[in-house]
Order: C-alpha cells, then structure tokens, then sequence
C-alpha cells in the first residue's frame, strides 16, 4: 500500500470515518498494473441530512497517482449501515479489511457490529458474484475473472463455515494450481490463464464442486438467516449524527 494512498482519502469532500484497501491487493492477487481499489464511509454533516439540500451518500474519485490508476467510493455512514445489514459481502470485506488507511473508534464499533450482520444469506452474494465472473471468464480466458471466481467461492464458504471474513485467497486456497495463477497474474492485470497451469476443463469441474460446496455450507450454517445488529447500528447513527451537530 503506497504511502500516500491516505493523502487520497484526505482530499474526499467530507470527513471519513474509515478508508481500507480493497479489491485484488486485498484479495492477495495484484498485478504490476492493478489499480489502487480504496474504500471508505464519510461523515455528512447534520444540515446536509435534515436540510432542504442534501448531501451525496456516494463520493467517487479517479485519476492516476505515480502511474497507478486510482478508483475510489466512499458510502455515507447511513447508506453503508443500510448496506450491512443486508447480505452484502462487499461491505463487510472493506470494513473488515487489515490493509486500513484511515480509521477512528467509531469504524472499531461498526467492526465489532458487523459480526452481528453476518448471515448464511451472505451466500446469495458470493454464489451471485462467482457466477458474473465465471461467465466473464469464458468470454475472455483472463486469469482476473478466474481468479475472482474462485477467490469469492473460497470466501464464502469459509465465512459460511467460520462466520469470519477473509477476502485474501492466498490463506484459503484448496486447489494446487492456484499459487501458480496468482503468480502468473502478478506480470499483467488482463493476462490470459496459461494453458499450462490449468486446462479450462479441470478449473470449470473445479468452480463446479466449490459452488456445489458453497450450496451445501449454506445450508448447513449456524449462521442466523437475518442479521441482529439493526437497533445498535440504528442508536449509533443516531448518536453519531447528534454528536457530529
């Protein structure tokens, strides 16, 4: 993570409550040319909620820092508690993730939440987001969207079996070709998988059995099937939005 990648984050229109690293850096498979994925939740102030002209609940940046492509969301802290409590694995990867650029107590309370807005619908999301991928792989034969395929799986399974969340595929990984892709890929973000690493037949029996094994954790789970932490989430945005007044 560069060192700057705060200054980034300092130059959002309003205060945040955290900024983390996402995509393939966090998911443990960047390449030479990947772009700089930073995701965060800012702090409107009061009169831009109650008042007539409200302020923007997503804040979005681009542009390019020392040659590295910058993309960079950040949800207000009302849409992105709106988020958590729905099985939305994205948002509990970014504020849960270890590579932390910005942070304050208020994003330690939102982490020690989010472990009560973990459910086994979270499965939805992860089967949802292997199946786009793995279609985008078999209309490219990039090892990015394979990578992806089987980073997502990976995740939910783990979270449906665990109920922690680990985006990086690199601790979860089950099949042995994969250390040679995230390998492979390091030398190019659009790469083709090499057809010595795996054949196309061997990762789709693969992908397969992960999704049939997503399918059973799911239904297997402990996890509840509704999240627990809407009334505490609800009475810190309260708090939060009148101390922030």
């Amino acid at each position: 993570m560069p060192g700057w990648a705060g200054e980034v984050v300092d130059d959002l229109a309003y205060p945040v409550v955290f900024a983390t690293v996402s995509g393939a850096h966090l998911y443990g498979f960047a390449s030479v040319d990947s772009d700089l994925d930073l995701r965060a939740c800012h702090l409107l102030p009061l009169a831009a909620v109650v008042g007539l002209h409200t302020g923007p609940e997503t804040l979005q940046a681009g542009g390019e820092r020392e040659g590295m492509e910058l993309d960079v969301v950040a949800q207000e802290l009302a849409k992105f508690i709106r988020l958590l409590l729905k099985p939305n694995g994205y948002v509990l990867e970014q504020l849960l993730s270890p590579l932390v650029v910005r942070t304050c107590e208020l994003h330690d309370e939102l982490a020690a939440l989010s472990r009560h807005c973990v459910t086994s619908r979270h499965a939805h999301h992860y089967l949802g987001f292997a199946a786009g991928q793995w279609r985008l792989f078999q209309q490219t034969g990039e090892l990015k969207p394979a990578l992806y395929t089987l980073r997502v799986l990976h995740t939910g399974i783990h979270l449906m079996h665990t109920g922690e969340v680990q985006a990086d595929l690199r601790p979860l990984a089950t099949l042995p070709y994969i250390a040679d892709m995230i390998e492979a890929k390091k030398a190019g973000e659009h790469r083709l998988l090499p057809a010595d690493l795996v054949s196309r037949d061997r990762l789709a029996d693969d992908v397969e059995s992960l999704t049939a094994a997503l399918e059973s954790a799911r239904d297997a789970s402990h996890l509840p099937a509704t999240p627990s932490a809407g009334e505490a989430l609800q009475a810190l945005l309260i708090r939060t939005r009148l101390g922030h007044a």
